[in-house]
């Protein structure tokens, strides 16, 4: 395909590109600190969640915006606002001199970047994530390291990057190191023989892809077909998980597999390859689902063929800012699954209040 046809099929074809790019580059770095972090590289949340220099790094490089003529306004989370004004703090000069030298090598090792940024254009691209989305105009929405302790922990984390368009998400990237590109129910982790670290990517009305995170010819991507939840498994959230819920939905729905437990969207993406059947999310009492936890991951799984609802049956409403106005739980299945999936959750969840 030419890239006029191209462009002219997938009028998201230039941002694509470009969030494609930047992703690509931001888990590059992610593996480069992964793979010698130190404990001076963790700090703490206000939230007392850890957060990595390579969050900041990541921001810098999504927000500096290598691609001309695109313009990243992205969406942070409050507490990783506060987390990177610390960097203007003096007993904050070694991390931020540490955070520019990780992004300014990772830009040098690929040839299509000819740029350098110094600590002020890191702390400048720090700055700009501000943006309060809505349902108007046009909102880049990163997490720069969802699923941070498992980023820790060596395990499973992404690089999530979604568009928002007049209040619909309109595109979705993915870039998930430790992901291998088969086999992820068999295990949290890697599995003999498959190739770790995918990119995957979606576009309204385009489908879904998945490629070599190093670069590979992209592959379409569709979820799982079962339509027996007895052949199912489900995926479910290492830390936002009410557990003894998910346990009553699976014993309802009849499901035999034990679930699948991972940190960040790289459940979505495992999703939308088919490595499971479901997805639940349910957290405790009083969280609100933040928009770039689901942005990029819902649009992949939904245009790999699935679906992603709240408990009520409703679409995620991504329009009304920093939090999806949902606070009962997330469902991702596919249209076979999805009713019986809906009729277990809503009679657990009556159970249990």
């Amino acid at each position: 395909m030419s890239q006029l046809t191209e462009v002219a099929a997938n009028p998201y074809a230039d941002e694509l590109a470009a969030a494609k790019k930047a992703v690509s580059l931001a888990a590059r770095l992610c593996q480069r600190v992964q793979q010698g972090i130190l404990q001076s590289d963790i700090q703490s949340k206000a939230d007392r969640t850890p957060v990595t220099v390579a969050d900041y790094g990541i921001t810098s490089i999504g927000k500096s915006g290598p691609e001309e003529g695109i313009t990243f306004s992205l969406l942070f989370s409050m507490v990783a606002e506060e987390g990177f004004r610390r960097l203007r703090k003096d007993d904050a000069q070694q991390i931020l001199e540490h955070i520019t030298s990780l992004v300014n090598e990772t830009i040098a090792n690929d040839d299509s970047y000819n740029m350098s940024l110094s600590k002020e254009d890191v702390l400048a691209a720090l700055d700009g994530g501000k943006s309060e989305g809505g349902p108007s105009g046009r909102h880049w929405i990163l997490d720069p390291i969802d699923g941070t302790k498992g980023f820790i922990r060596g395990d499973q984390y992404a690089v999530a990057l979604g568009l928002l368009d007049e209040g619909k998400v309109v595109l979705g990237v993915l870039g998930c190191p430790n992901l291998p590109s088969k086999s992820t129910n068999k295990h949290n982790g890697s599995s003999s023989g498959d190739q770790v670290g995918s990119l995957y990517f979606a576009t309204i009305g385009c489908g879904a892809k998945v490629q070599a995170l190093e670069g590979s010819e992209p592959q379409k991507i569709t979820i799982c077909s079962v339509n027996n939840p007895v052949d199912a498994s489900f995926f479910e959230s290492l830390e936002h998980s009410k557990r003894d819920l998910t346990s009553s939905i699976a014993e309802k729905l009849g499901v035999q597999a034990p679930p699948v437990r991972m940190d960040s969207q790289a459940k979505y993406a495992a999703l939308a390859q088919g490595d499971g059947a479901i997805y639940l999310r349910f957290s405790g009492k009083g969280y609100k689902e933040r928009v770039w936890d689901h942005a990029a991951g819902s649009i992949i799984v939904t245009e790999a063929g699935g679906m992603v609802k709240d408990a009520s049956g409703n679409d995620l409403d991504f329009s009304k800012g920093r939090y999806l106005d949902r606070d009962r739980g997330i469902i991702a299945t596919n249209r076979y699954l999805m009713p019986m999936v809906l009729k277990a959750v809503q009679e657990a969840i009556e159970e249990e209040q």
